[in-house]
């Protein structure tokens, strides 16, 4: 292996897996032409402050609107209103700023256009509770629903039933204007109904599904919900939609892309990239001790592929929050990808969230060394129980190993990285 510092060149490929996704970058070769009538801006999620920028800095006729965008992320914008709420737990001032963007994109004609810029937290972000439910009750299953362990998918299917924002229903708001939408993904597969939980395109899905992952995971809802949901009252816009037709949506940024980067970054420094999947799913943990089994089995057989090799992987693991700790799937997955791998000072790793945001602490994720079970030791500190009550952001803390890297301002979900030397 050429020499190479194994920690400069996690932070590297991280690093250039985040600046692939960047508005500033991503954004602007995807913008449409200009309409003959007024451009109207929206949007909603971490990146959408950012997004909004590139775009004035990159328009060249008049134009103005309002994003939503989450604490700590705004970008300041000359002609593009910019406001902050609160995430993943939806909040009073994300209510208002729906309301906003419906209210901007009333009385346009199909001479002007509306550009809708969506990335990962829209929606938490821009929260609009279906007709008869309140913020709290909302907040309430958000809450439940994000400690359950159900998947992304299952959580979106939820959220667009019981909306009057998401769900296509801002796409048909917009109508008769051409509506284009360019999209950062932050979902397994980059379905467009799960980003933001798709206000602008059409749902397959029903209102019987959304009540079925309710029941699944046991969350406690309001009689209106139930009985909403049961009749069909709260449907979601779909595909099929003639006031949907002719609308765009563009993918900009993808985790697939992002993790390409990164693999870019490995290879100039004389490393093989092997991209497993961009769309990892299951339980953090879970999936922390399979790719602790397969780093093993590299090392120790070559199979599928020989050191020195940097294993990549994305996608949108959960946590099933049964302790005290505050969850945070990439800490979780590194955790107990550490403990399954057991001493090897031929391995080491990066798990980390790519908004810089894992879970609900302001830390982007953690690095694995192959020392750090044995400084673990040495602090009295044990890795499996804090494993056992979702503590890893306290675990990787405690031994200076957290990830910082403050809001970056994107969002193309987890990013994994497994250095076999």
């Amino acid at each position: 292996m050429p020499h190479v510092d194994p920690e400069r060149l996690l932070h590297d490929a991280f690093a250039a897996a985040i600046d692939a996704a960047r508005p500033s970058r991503c954004v602007p070769p995807a913008l449409p032409p200009r309409p003959r009538g007024r451009t109207v801006v929206i949007g909603a999620g971490k990146a959408a402050a950012a997004m909004a920028r590139a775009v004035e800095d990159h328009w060249d006729s008049d134009l103005g609107g309002t994003v939503v965008t989450a604490r700590g992320h705004a970008v300041a914008c000359r002609r593009i209103e910019v406001i902050e709420s609160a995430h993943p737990v939806p909040a009073e001032e994300g209510r208002r700023a729906a309301l906003r963007l419906l209210e901007r994109v009333q009385g346009l004609g199909p001479d002007d256009l509306v550009l809708c810029l969506l990335s990962g937290g829209g929606s938490a972000l821009a929260p609009l509770p279906a007709e008869g439910l309140a913020l709290e009750d909302k907040q309430a299953m958000t809450r439940a629903l994000l400690k359950s362990g159900a998947a992304i998918g299952e959580i979106n299917t939820v959220r667009r039933h019981l909306s009057r924002f998401k769900g296509g229903r801002l796409g048909v708001a917009c109508h008769p204007a051409r509506l284009v939408t360019l999209a950062i993904s932050d979902v397994p597969g980059d379905v467009p109904q799960d980003i933001a939980s798709g206000p602008t395109v059409g749902d397959p899905t029903t209102c019987a599904a959304a009540l079925a992952v309710l029941a699944r995971y046991a969350i406690a809802v309001p009689d209106i919900v139930r009985s909403s949901l049961g009749r069909g009252a709260w449907e979601s816009v779909k595909p099929d939609d003639p006031r949907l037709a002719g609308s765009l949506f563009r993918l900009v940024a993808t985790p697939r892309a992002a993790l390409e980067a990164a693999g870019v970054a490995a290879a100039a420094a004389g490393v093989r990239p092997v991209l497993l999947s961009d769309r990892l799913e299951g339980e953090a943990s879970s999936v922390g001790r399979d790719m602790a089994h397969l780093a093993r089995r590299v090392l120790e057989r070559g199979d599928p592929c020989t050191p020195p090799c940097l294993l990549l992987s994305g996608g949108e693991t959960t946590v099933t929050v049964r302790g005290e700790g505050c969850g945070g799937r990439n800490v979780e997955f590194l955790l107990a990808f550490g403990i399954a791998l057991g001493p090897s000072p031929a391995i080491h790793a990066i798990a980390a969230d790519t908004d810089g945001v894992d879970g609900m602490a302001p830390v982007a994720g953690a690095m694995w060394r192959p020392d750090t079970l044995q400084r673990a030791r040495r602090l009295g500190l044990d890795p499996q129980r804090f494993l056992d009550t979702n503590d890893a952001h306290s675990f990787f803390g405690a031994l200076g190993d957290a990830v910082v890297t403050g809001p970056t301002l994107t969002n193309v979900n987890d990013f994994r990285a497994v250095l076999i030397r």
